[in-house]
């Protein structure tokens, strides 16, 4: 092949130094994608089968073309290796692994080849371009920007951030909300993307956390860390509730929020479409915080569940309907807000249900127990709620209600403890009728009501126990002998264990030769 001398091209670099510029990455970027092109025209031109490599001289812009071949023993491909003995020749110092290059002369680009060298070139900077704009945005998310609408397609709109363009899907705007070309928008960065298409930017209007970062744009003190968001909950477009604490005693994070004469909130409401939105005191404790949270409405009582996250709220009669709100969308949120279920009764539905638990548990206590109704009462008043509470309580507590002595004590102890075993009696008789085998029964913490309970079922072996999942067997057990998740996990665990013991026996034995 002849060798033509290269000679320098300053152009070359003044286009990529320009393209770099515009589109935002880096110049070596812009020259190893030419470098590319370069190399694919001439693979084109003088066979694809060789090993041909370009390079552009960044100071300079001069291009050397160059065909590199591998010095090995043997050969496997003569177009890019050459033999040890042959390379020798050319360079005694030659070894195993090394490079010969042949210096080739500058490609005279016709219209095709130029076609070519632009798509690669083209195709190298989009990535380029991609994986900066990728670079930027990915730590960005969690942060507020505005764009301009680019265009509108199907309801979503694609927002132009600058140096990148994000997606603002339909169901991400506020309800009624829509844009025109050329609008501005401001949105919050919630997920950042890498696909083959390019980084795909998705923004939302409807994001609790849209709401947050507007609050931290017109509270300083939120900006300051002296006053801190601690939850939001959202019903877009409509209505809202954020809890925020203040880490200074002499700050009112309810009144910063607000801003004087309401002109923070407001603000934010503007920016919002209107959505009205509560500003919450928060407190470390739950039945605090969920009263809070319930404002406009009024509380009288709460009970707590801690172990189901679940409260129970009791509030006047008049203050029913403030406490669901429109369409239950005050207790949704207060819920949505502080992490637990709530549950709303009216005072009198509350004392119907209390003089309904009363009037069950005395009956309960008067058939057991065959006491008359004044003992009975005298007990469920006392918090008894459960025949084995009164015969495994101690004897003292028993005796310390009023109107009871010891021998009254003792003898509903007695009666109790004899209730118990009769009942499990039948309990036992149920469960030998029933088939459930000795080996369920021996399981640890499968009382007589609830080897009865599973039986009923079709749940009879070990085997059949240990098939089972914990909430299929708290369905099984239920009311009449109520399961804990965990308790639930154990018993079914203690239903596998020979299925572990077999495994292990069968590891064990020797194997026949």
């Amino acid at each position: 092949m002849a060798t033509t001398a290269s000679y320098p091209r300053p152009e070359l670099l003044q286009v990529a130094d320009t393209v770099a510029r515009d589109k935002g990455i880096d110049r070596d970027e812009v020259l190893q994608a030419m470098e590319q092109a370069i190399q694919k025209a001439g693979r084109s031109k003088y066979g694809l089968e060789y090993d041909i490599r370009a390079e552009i001289d960044r100071k300079n812009g001069e291009i050397k073309l160059m065909r590199f071949r591998e010095v090995a023993d043997p050969i496997e491909n003569e177009a890019t290796q050459v033999t040890l003995v042959e390379a020798q020749r050319l360079n005694p110092e030659a070894e195993i692994g090394d490079f010969l290059t042949d210096a080739l002369p500058p490609i005279d680009f016709g219209r095709i080849a130029a076609q070519t060298a632009k798509q690669v070139i083209v195709q190298r900077v989009r990535d380029a371009e991609r994986q900066r704009q990728y670079k930027e945005f990915k730590d960005r998310v969690g942060e507020i920007v505005n764009g301009l609408v680019k265009r509108v397609e199907f309801g979503n709109v694609v927002v132009d951030l600058g140096r990148a363009e994000a997606i603002l899907r339909r169901d991400e705007l506020l309800p009624r909300e829509s844009f025109r070309q050329g609008e501005r928008v401001r949105a919050y960065i919630y997920d950042v993307r890498a696909e083959v298409r390019g980084p795909q930017i998705f923004l939302s209007r409807t994001h609790p956390q849209f709401m947050a970062k507007l609050f931290a744009q017109e509270v300083p003190e939120i900006y300051d860390g002296i006053i801190e968001i601690k939850a939001v909950a959202r019903d877009p477009g409509s209505r809202a509730k954020i809890a925020v604490i203040s880490n200074d005693s002499g700050i009112d994070p309810v009144g910063a929020c607000v801003g004087m004469r309401g002109s923070r909130v407001q603000a934010v409401v503007a920016e919002l479409q209107g959505e009205k939105i509560d500003i919450i005191p928060w407190s470390q404790d739950p039945a605090t915080f969920v009263v809070n949270a319930l404002a406009p409405a009024e509380v009288a009582k709460v009970v707590m569940d801690e172990e189901q996250r679940r409260i129970e709220v009791v509030v006047p009669d008049e203050q029913l309907s403030l406490a669901i709100g429109r369409r239950g969308q005050n207790v949704r949120l207060a819920s949505q807000l502080t992490g637990w279920d709530i549950d709303i009764l009216t005072e009198a539905e509350e004392s119907e249900r209390r003089q309904e638990e009363f009037r069950t548990r005395s009956a309960m206590f008067i058939e057991a127990l065959d006491v008359d109704d004044v003992i009975a009462h005298l007990l469920v008043t006392e918090g008894f709620s459960s025949v084995e509470e009164v015969a495994f309580v101690a004897i003292q507590e028993l005796a310390s209600v009023e109107g009871f002595d010891e021998d009254v004590a003792s003898e509903l102890q007695q009666r109790a403890k004899t209730f118990l075993e009769e009942q499990n009696a039948r309990f036992e008789s149920q469960r030998l009728e029933l088939g459930v085998s000795d080996e369920v029964a021996a399981i640890a913490g499968m009382t007589p009501a609830l080897l009865v309970a599973v039986g009923e079922k079709g749940v009879k072996t070990l085997d059949d126990l240990a098939d089972l999942a914990a909430d299929e067997l708290i369905e099984m057990a239920g009311a009449a002998a109520k399961l804990e998740e965990d308790e639930a996990n154990a018993i079914i665990m203690a239903a596998r264990a020979h299925w572990f013991a077999d495994e292990a026996k069968s590891a064990d034995a020797p194997k026949a030769e």
